[in-house]
């Protein structure tokens, strides 16, 4: 008689990923939505390469002197061409946002073709076009986004907003994952302590772009400087002037955003209400949570989400409920800690990459290899 040989199954090769974030690590949305999930997804068997389209120099000196210089912005691209090039060598072009960032979609999509593409948007970027001042450029660049979302293979949006968007487009698989903490980061808070001298702080950590929304809180913290004793502060907002407030201005720095944020009384994130607000993922709030602390948010986009009002903090919609929210923090060191306890919990059961990362890992190996669910109209390569 004869016996069948076994068989055996030999195991999938790991995906090939090529990771085309818009910056490196200075970069918010690049190190979080990127970065810090890289040893996470080879843990899950993915093997990524990451090549930024602009160095942490080139965003430094963007902050410095208001843009990038033509020359720094030609090579990045050139570079960036030429990577594209070689994108055979690969299983999933893993991009944040776009590749090309202004080009008309039918030339970025020359350079994308068969490969499958998995786009990450935790920012309404389709709004820098559709609701561009300039009528030419809304009439030339205004879907461009729409046109990439609906070739990709996988959108990931990071939250409800974006994600309605990339379904409007066409785009056939839409996956929502939010912008999370690394717990490994931050350690669970230590027991509240009592206020320093000079009064409990207040506060903000952002970039200089996005200091603007300070001035939204101009007269609801002037007044409560008038009421009581504390201090705002800043972090990464550059220079912030705001009259009868004592304000606290600190570089950011990866190393040491934690520790200043730890021993705040409050978190606050103010936004305008308008269709670019709308698209924001609220980091600052799972940062503030992350540490402890209650959190005050202007009730816009996802911060409605995040925000349990009266659990974790307070959404203020004026100045009224503004003032009202950070007087009662200030006042009550108790209801500080049962809030900043509730929002440290939400993020250790839905705000972490602990969670995120093995969701993330199975999506692109999904991608890559074609067998998502719902193929959009492009199929899983670009057509």
């Amino acid at each position: 008689m004869t016996v069948p040989a076994p068989t055996t199954t030999a195991p999938a090769a790991a995906p090939r990923v090529l990771c085309l974030p818009k910056y490196g690590d200075l970069g918010a949305s690049s190190r979080l939505r990127f970065s810090q999930y890289l040893p996470r997804l080879a843990a899950e068997g993915l093997v990524v390469e990451s090549d930024p389209l602009l160095s942490d120099a080139q965003l430094a000196a963007r902050y410095e002197r208001g843009g990038y210089g033509a020359g720094a912005l030609l090579g990045a691209y050139l570079r960036r061409c030429r990577r594209l090039l070689l994108r055979r060598r690969y299983q999933l072009l893993w991009i944040g946002q776009k590749a090309l960032p202004w080009w008309p979609v039918a030339a970025e999509a020359a350079l994308l073709r068969g490969v499958p593409c998995a786009l990450d948007y935790d920012d309404a970027v389709f709004h820098a076009y559709d609701q561009h001042p300039r009528a030419a450029v809304r009439r030339l660049l205004g879907r461009r986004i729409d046109g990439l979302m609906r070739r990709s293979a996988l959108v990931v949006a990071g939250n409800d907003y974006l994600a309605a968007r990339a379904r409007a487009a066409g785009a056939g698989r839409v996956e929502i994952l939010p912008t999370v903490i690394d717990l490994d980061r931050y350690p669970r808070p230590e027991p509240s302590r009592p206020d320093p001298a000079g009064g409990a702080r207040i506060v903000w950590i952002g970039s200089p772009s996005t200091a603007r929304y300070l001035e939204l809180l101009r007269e609801p913290l002037a007044e409560l400087a008038r009421q009581r004793s504390f201090v705002l502060r800043v972090i990464g907002g550059g220079a912030v002037d705001l009259p009868g407030v004592a304000v606290e201005h600190a570089p950011w720095t990866e190393a040491g955003e934690v520790d200043l944020l730890r021993g705040c009384a409050a978190g606050i994130m103010p936004l305008a209400d308008s269709p670019w607000e709308r698209g924001k993922c609220g980091y600052k709030l799972v940062q503030y949570m992350a540490c402890g602390l209650p959190v005050v948010a202007s009730p816009v986009g996802v911060n409605r989400e995040l925000v349990r009002d009266g659990q974790n903090g307070y959404l203020a919609a004026d100045g009224a409920a503004w003032l009202r929210a950070l007087r009662e923090l200030l006042d009550d060191p108790a209801r500080r800690a049962s809030l900043g306890a509730l929002g440290r919990a939400l993020v250790e059961q839905e705000y972490c990459v602990q969670r995120t990362a093995p969701r993330l890992a199975r999506w692109l190996r999904e991608a890559a290899r074609g067998d998502g669910k719902d193929a959009g109209p492009g199929g899983t390569t670009w057509t």
